[in-house]
């Protein structure tokens, strides 16, 4: 990473007090960025504003952008929850995909030419070619309050919530992309981390079962740690480096997407 690609840049990152995002922080505020935190935890890193937030209610999004700068060089869309039970479906829903959405919308008009949209999707995300007609009919609904209605209404195929969460915003970083690129010069892509050794990891386990995760651990050699995301996004995010990257939902994930595709799994 050249030294100066975030110096004094306005970046935005969700989901910075625990994980990738928490990682992430770090990093962006040693290379000079200014970083504004939306999280509903506390952030520990000394940033330009923590602002307590749940991505999950849009009246706490709103209320957020208020305060958010008018400009904005990078967004980097880390939070997220598991399935697992701890969550309901529409929570989970709300906040890895509804949320995000306001968020990105809403802040696209304070990013000029050049900026960068980057977010945390997942390998668990691989199945969206499946529902590709339906995630159509999900991208056009109006808004927040619709999207929830609309993920009421499609309970047996949303599920838990995690996989057709980041189905969504797989599919979402694709179809988005070409268009925020054409009107507003804004490249958006995502990074897909396989399993990695956060906070959530408990949640997965009984989200997914034991043979699925210690099955992508065997494949990949070992759990991911959350810095080792940072660089991929970091990349994503750098104009001076990715200018000609759009569109690519990026599997960090030391070869379980590889092996899924390929029969190996």
């Amino acid at each position: 990473m050249q030294p100066g690609s975030y110096s004094d840049k306005s970046v935005v990152v969700t989901g910075a007090a625990t994980g990738i995002g928490a990682a992430l922080t770090v990093q962006l505020i040693e290379l000079g960025a200014r970083v504004h935190t939306l999280d509903i935890a506390p952030v520990a890193a000394e940033v330009a504003m923590a602002i307590q937030c749940d991505l999950g209610d849009r009246h706490s999004i709103g209320a957020a952008l208020e305060l958010l700068p008018t400009e904005v060089d990078t967004l980097f869309n880390c939070a997220g929850v598991p399935n697992g039970g701890r969550f309901s479906p529409g929570e989970v829903m709300a906040i890895n995909w509804l949320g995000l959405r306001q968020l990105t919308e809403s802040l696209l008009g304070r990013m000029q030419p050049e900026a960068a949209i980057v977010h945390v999707a997942s390998t668990a995300g691989r199945g969206w070619p499946a529902h590709e007609q339906e995630l159509r009919e999900l991208m056009d609904v109006a808004d927040f309050e619709a999207g929830a209605e609309w993920v009421d209404a499609h309970a047996d195929l949303v599920g838990d919530g995690y996989s057709f969460s980041k189905e969504a915003v797989q599919w979402y970083t694709m179809w988005r992309s070409l268009q925020v690129l054409a009107d507003r010069g804004v490249r958006m892509n995502s990074i897909c981390p396989g399993v990695t050794d956060t906070q959530l990891a408990q949640d997965f386990r009984r989200g997914v079962g034991d043979g699925v995760i210690d099955r992508a651990i065997e494949v990949a050699g070992r759990l991911a740690e959350p810095r080792e995301m940072v660089g991929a996004m970091l990349f994503l995010g750098d104009h001076e480096q990715a200018s000609y990257v759009n569109g690519v939902n990026l599997n960090v994930d030391r070869g379980t997407g590889a092996a899924h595709a390929t029969g190996a799994w």
